[in-house]
């Protein structure tokens, strides 16, 4: 009974009704040919490929795993086949520029697309995840030969791409990372060093795999100011393996169709990207594009959880509900009709709703950021979209996790078995929340980084950004006013402490991005209420979109009241002893 049907019509009302999405694009020259029809058809056919394709190889794939062969990484039966087929379909180009071989479509069919594929299959989508990422990376920062001989092929997909920062030693801080870059006489490097937990470090999808590989030069400055950002591919030009290999594979907790790899450089051939002692910078183009995709792996794990766990109780017959439809019969009710199974449902289908207005909203601020013609309007998408990255990839991973282990509840007993697919998902979902900056990191560059840096004067501005939904005189914008309140009074309580207490902002960080991730959805649960207000064609559909709106700020915002109680009260926490 596990599959998935991707919320094709949901979609469509964000991004045609909520956001607008259509009018903002007439306003860019590269997408002002787009129009919604388009668009759909888009969407329509990434939804045919996630559920037919990809979901029905998660639970197997699941099952068999990763496999190290003879030094060669094997995946699990169909990936490769399912790779080819997303290449030939031209998927890995669909927000590329057309100038490198792109399809030149918007950042937000592009989120779309992964929504679908992470909820179908989040292992298999671990290969393309970090694709876009190293596009990005080596279009800003790379040299043009290199540009020229290894751009094309990611975006083709033809070759994919790895991420090589973490070392045994060098986790979150990459200040600590020891792998070398030697200078060779004819310009490249010669890379020597270990790094663990790479995705897709080796695999059998494509016939080359580009890992950006952090390093230190000769001579360069100790901590994170001495990283530089080395091209390292598995084959180098003249067909030649390199010498890098796969030492291992680990052994995870979920996502166990994704080759998680410790590799080994054993002077592997490089080129630089971007300027020495400089692979930070150039490095963070590839990883703020890694964190909105994790935040959409959340939103693709609680629809996903959310959808199956509504067929599961509207088909599970047990007790008689407290109180029953006019004219049920006598037997057993549905589980959905009780209480406590009602308030869950209800629950994950709300937060799924209004975290896809967010990060879609990411997205477009994305778009506006590369793409619009007023220097001044992309400046501003791209702070407001560099706000909102950590509060993505944070509130959305927690849900998804929070959510698959709300959907288990309503399974039951049966929930807890590997046939009824919840348990994969609460599995897979975990990761989430660790990898590519851990939460509490991204609480920290929200709130230390990104809101008291400048004394909170950018946040401030962006709470008068999304005042204007506060506006109606309903629930809604009251709920939403009162977030905006709650936010601006935690804010002038940290301002107030941290003189005298240098640490309650790192005390309280994770509550404070909470709260943020709280105060978003209402504001999204207000723009789906007045987009649906306004649609005509579906009434009793539309009524529904307003009705878990409602629910989430009835059921599920008062949890923000505990997170900006925290932030205000900053209590002071004793010492961890043995």
């Amino acid at each position: 009974m596990w599959h998935y049907d991707a919320p094709l019509r949901e979609m469509r009302f964000v991004i045609e009704d909520v956001l607008q999405a259509p009018a903002a694009w007439r306003s860019m020259p590269a997408f002002a040919d787009l129009d919604m029809d388009t668009a759909a058809e888009v969407l329509a056919q990434a939804a045919r490929f996630a559920s037919e394709v990809l979901q029905p190889l998660n639970g197997p794939g699941d099952r068999e795993g990763c496999r190290l062969v003879q030094g060669h990484v094997k995946t699990p039966a169909g990936f490769a086949q399912a790779w080819a087929s997303f290449v030939e379909g031209g998927w890995p180009a669909l927000a590329c520029d057309p100038d490198v071989g792109g399809q030149g479509l918007p950042q937000l069919l592009n989120a779309a697309l992964f929504e679908m594929l992470v909820s179908a299959n989040h292992a298999w989508t671990m290969y393309p995840g970090l694709l876009h990422g190293a596009y990005e990376t080596l279009l800003a920062h790379a040299e043009p030969a290199l540009r020229e001989r290894y751009l094309p092929k990611i975006v083709s997909g033809e070759w994919l791409a790895a991420m090589a920062l973490t070392e045994p030693q060098a986790g979150s801080d990459l200040g600590l990372v020891r792998t070398k870059a030697a200078p060779r006489p004819d310009g490249s490097l010669a890379v020597t060093g270990s790094k663990i937990f790479i995705s897709g470090g080796d695999h059998d999808l494509s016939e080359n795999i580009v890992h950006l590989v952090l390093c230190r030069l000769p001579d360069a400055p100790a901590g994170p100011k001495g990283l530089s950002l080395a091209l390292v591919p598995k084959f180098l030009p003249d067909g030649s393996r390199n010498a890098m290999v796969c030492d291992g594979l680990e052994h995870k907790m979920g996502i166990h169709g994704s080759a998680t790899c410790a590799m080994r450089y054993d002077g592997a051939i490089g080129w630089l990207v971007g300027e020495p002692n400089r692979g930070l910078a150039a490095m963070f183009v590839m990883m703020n594009a890694a964190r909105l995709h994790v935040g959409l792996q959340g939103l693709g794990h609680l629809e996903m959880a959310a959808q199956n766990a509504r067929r599961y109780a509207l088909e599970r017959l047990q007790m008689r509900a407290v109180v029953r439809p006019p004219g049920a019969s006598a037997a057993a009710d549905p589980i959905a009709r009780h209480p406590a199974m009602r308030r869950s449902l209800r629950s994950l289908q709300a937060v799924a709703e209004g975290l896809r207005v967010v990060a879609y909203q990411a997205a477009m601020w994305l778009d506006e950021a590369h793409r619009h013609p007023d220097a001044g309007q992309r400046e501003q998408a791209f702070a407001r979209a560099a706000f909102l990255t950590p509060v993505v990839k944070a509130f959305a991973t927690h849900w998804g996790f929070q959510g698959a282990s709300e959907a288990l509840q309503v399974f039951g007993g049966y929930g807890y078995v590997r046939e009824f697919g919840i348990e994969q998902t609460l599995r897979d979902s975990r990761i989430a929340l660790v990898y590519e900056g851990t939460n509490e990191i991204q609480a920290i560059d929200l709130l230390l980084r990104k809101t008291l840096a400048d004394g909170g004067a950018a946040f401030e501005r962006w709470l008068d950004e999304l005042a204007p939904a506060a506006t109606a005189h309903d629930a809604f914008g009251s709920a939403l006013s009162d977030q905006l309140a709650a936010a601006r009074a935690a804010l002038g309580s940290l301002r107030q402490a941290q003189p005298d207490d240098p640490e309650a902002p790192w005390r309280v960080a994770d509550d404070f991005l909470m709260g943020v991730g709280h105060l978003l959805l209402a504001w999204a649960w207000a723009r789906i209420a007045t987009a649906a207000r306004r649609c005509q064609d579906d009434a009793a559909w539309a009524a529904e979109r307003e009705s878990l709106a409602r629910h989430g700020v009835a059921w599920v915002l008062p949890q923000a009241r505990v997170h900006w109680h925290r932030v205000s009260a900053a209590a002071p926490l004793d010492e961890v002893r043995a």
